[in-house]
């Protein structure tokens, strides 16, 4: 909040009391229990107002506590729309920069937009000093993740990532087995999900300005992609498949699933990783090429050093498309592992047993720990979620108020101190991914796939350093005006 106006009214009331001796009524009294001056609200902003953009800046309302000024979509008549009935006083925008430009008492920002949109969007709104609140993943590449947290400690800003699971309480009893040394030496991490459930592994549909709704400002929803024509299908959410935009499976639930080793284990920057990837053929022994989008699916091990929480190197290994990994002797054969049905989970071996959850979203994180010497533990299947997401928009409104560096901001649980480190794992796979797909033509008219080998990683300076070729992918190109 604007910190010198607010002190400055409460230096005008001491003051007033002091000259005429006029007992204060208590607030309290005045409006009644509950009841929260203007003064003391927080300004917010919606940038990206449907989808998970209406839950989240409705969430950050904290129920009408808050004040929400101003909302910015580039198409009000879908579920936007809902959201604007919702807050009836707070003004529509169709582009963010215009909306922070207009707004000067803007205080904070969610950004719920596509993930291409994230990174320009974060830095334009720390730049004028609003706080943010970014949907996962934090941003659409490596180079934007690391430049954001950079920005974050430079303007003094308080940040959260939208994966809420890092809020959920149980996460305590997942950190407290390995503390407690319960599983002994971790070394080996699995993690699975069922997505994507939505087109990939497809040919991009062909451009159709013809098709494109008269409500939905296109070019705005372009951001920082290259220029090109309405295509259909993208819009509102079909984009999760294509790299100009999207982040495939690991954009949408990695920052969930990968969290959770992630945050418990203390693990740092990766130091390699290699990928296969899922073929599509539709002609005999030629498969699809559709290096514009992810593929199918997927399978990525990515490498960490040791650390404090457990002393060995781990291997994470990946995989989605509905690829899970064999069923451990440990845990009976009739019972699902990770989630229901194992559609999504997070296996963490180590020497005494097996750590078993869920993803950790809002889902039930359903914590499981086996020992190889027959003793269990389970958490609940079934949460009690008293207030939304786990409070996690809520206590990052609550860390805006008390300022940076708080105690409020150093408890959130994904600041982007946290978040971006967190983020550039999991794209990391998607460089991996990406860099799979490279080839080029021999001499004899077939195709090298020349980039197809374990990456070795320099976290410190952002570099993959043994295939150059594969650096493209740590950031990418952007149009004139959304730049970060």
């Amino acid at each position: 909040m604007k910190k010198n106006k607010q002190d400055s009214r409460r230096n005008f009331i001491k003051k007033s009391v002091i000259a005429s001796s006029i007992m204060i009524v208590p607030r309290n009294v005045l409006g009644g229990p509950g009841y929260i001056a203007p003064s003391d609200q927080l300004n917010l902003a919606a940038i990206g107002s449907g989808g998970k953009g209406a839950s989240d800046i409705s969430n950050a309302s904290v129920q009408g506590r808050e004040r929400v000024v101003a909302l910015c979509d580039v198409d009000f008549s879908g579920s936007a729309s809902r959201t604007a009935k919702k807050f009836p006083k707070a003004k529509q925008y169709a582009d963010y920069r215009e909306m922070l430009d207009k707004e000067k008492d803007i205080d904070a920002v969610t950004i719920s937009t596509p993930d291409h949109i994230h990174g320009p969007a974060a830095s334009f709104s720390m730049m004028r000093g609003k706080h943010v609140y970014v949907q996962k993943p934090m941003t659409h590449n490596i180079s934007e993740a690391r430049l954001l947290t950079k920005m974050a400690r430079e303007h003094k800003v308080v940040t959260q990532m939208g994966n809420q699971g890092g809020s959920n309480p149980l996460l305590n009893m997942v950190q407290n087995w390995i503390d407690t040394d319960a599983v002994g030496a971790i070394s080996d991490v699995k993690i699975w999900t069922n997505r994507p459930v939505w087109p990939q592994g497809v040919s991009m549909p062909n451009p159709n300005p013809s098709m494109k709704p008269d409500a939905l400002n296109w070019d705005l929803w372009l951001g920082p992609a290259k220029d090109k024509l309405y295509t259909p299908n993208m819009h509102p959410f079909s984009w999760r498949g294509w790299w100009d935009y999207g982040t495939g499976a690991l954009g949408d639930v990695g920052c969930h699933l990968i969290d959770i080793p992630f945050r418990t284990l203390g693990l740092k920057y990766p130091t390699a990783a290699e990928c296969s990837v899922g073929s599509v053929f539709t002609e005999m022994w030629n498969p699809d090429y559709l290096p514009e989008g992810c593929p199918p699916s997927s399978l990525i091990t990515i490498n960490f050093e040791a650390t404090q929480k457990s002393k060995s190197p781990i291997q994470m290994s990946w995989s989605d498309g509905g690829i899970r990994p064999p069923h451990p002797e440990i845990i009976p054969p009739n019972s699902d592992i990770g989630g229901n049905d194992s559609l999504n989970g997070v296996l963490m071996i180590g020497e005494k047993g097996i750590i078993s959850t869920n993803i950790n979203d809002s889902s039930p994180l359903m914590p499981k720990l086996y020992l190889y010497d027959g003793s269990t533990d389970f958490g609940p299947e079934v949460e009690e979620m008293i207030e939304p997401e786990y409070g996690h928009q809520r206590k990052w409104v609550d860390a805006c108020k008390a300022g940076f560096n708080s105690k409020e901001h150093l408890n959130l649980t994904s600041s982007f101190d946290y978040a971006g480190p967190m983020t550039e794992t999991v794209l990391m796979g998607n460089l991996a991914i990406r860099s799979f797909m490279l080839r080029e033509e021999k001499s004899n008219g077939k195709m090298d796939y020349f980039a197809r080998k374990k990456l070795l990683w320099d976290g410190e300076n952002m570099k993959i350093t043994n295939m150059e070729a594969a650096n493209q992918f740590v950031t990418r190109d952007y149009r004139k005006g959304f730049t970060l």
